[in-house]
């Protein structure tokens, strides 16, 4: 029973080598929610704990079978290899739905991940332009200069102004915490209209961090995913542009 503000069940407590914290939950164009799932389920990721909270709305989820589930967070780990980290990887149905619910998350996300021995993080999401974007951009912020000239040489962008709001929620916060734990940490942002869930976004994101953590990583399902996006985007387009008149119809015109 949930009783306290927080709680998480364990299903397991892996055995982990420096492991790299990956967040992935639902924001702008739900971009880094499809990055961080489509990379779990790249890397066979194993779920070892659920996170509930009275911060998240009260709400059940139903399946298609009309069984219910209590809306949460969920951490996965993926043992790596010579070549890349272990990961733990968070993602979820919601994030807080307060600012107090959302520090308070952050938190308790940033005190597993020490536990577990976590020194870098990579908060994933979406920066909303308010328009269509045909070729996004990553942009970037990180705790430190060091982290801001090793993200460019992957083509990450740091752009002065941008994002001018700042991050919002547990991107932002799992950075700014995450500073004060002495933990360091990076949020990589890829542009969106913000209008949908918008895998195009997220393939740009997750194309970085592959690189970043030496990861491959199939990406045919997002690509296929932005595919159809653009189809509907095309076609609301169409609806949106009135035909241009025919010649005869100007006969009136002057």
């Amino acid at each position: 029973m949930v009783t306290e503000y927080i709680e998480t069940i364990f299903y397991e407590d892996p055995v982990l080598e420096n492991p790299i914290l990956v967040e992935g939950l639902p924001g702008v164009g739900n971009v880094g929610k499809l990055a961080a799932e489509h990379l779990l389920e790249q890397l066979g990721a194993v779920k070892f704990a659920e996170i509930y909270s009275k911060f998240f709305p009260p709400q059940v989820l139903v399946d298609d079978e009309g069984l219910i589930r209590l809306v949460g967070n969920e951490l996965y780990y993926s043992k790596g290899n010579s070549a890349r980290p272990d990961l733990i990887i968070l993602v979820g149905d919601y994030q807080g739905l307060t600012p107090e619910g959302q520090y308070e998350l952050s938190d308790h996300i940033l005190r597993i991940a020490k536990k577990y021995g976590v020194k870098k993080i990579f908060t994933l999401g979406g920066y909303g332009v308010g328009k269509m974007v045909e070729k996004p951009r990553v942009l970037g912020a990180a705790t430190d200069k060091e982290l801001v000239e090793e993200m460019k040489k992957y083509g990450v962008v740091f752009a002065k102004g941008e994002p001018g709001s700042g991050i919002v929620g547990a991107s932002g916060l799992l950075l700014g915490l995450g500073k004060i734990h002495g933990i360091r940490a990076v949020c990589l942002m890829g542009e969106t209209s913000g209008y949908f869930v918008d895998p195009k976004g997220a393939e740009v994101v997750l194309r970085v961090l592959a690189k970043v953590l030496n990861v491959d990583i199939d990406f045919s399902a997002l690509e296929d995913k932005a595919e159809q996006i653009d189809l509907i985007t095309s076609k609301i387009r169409e609806i949106e542009s009135p035909p241009e008149p025919k010649r005869e119809d100007l006969g009136y015109i002057g």
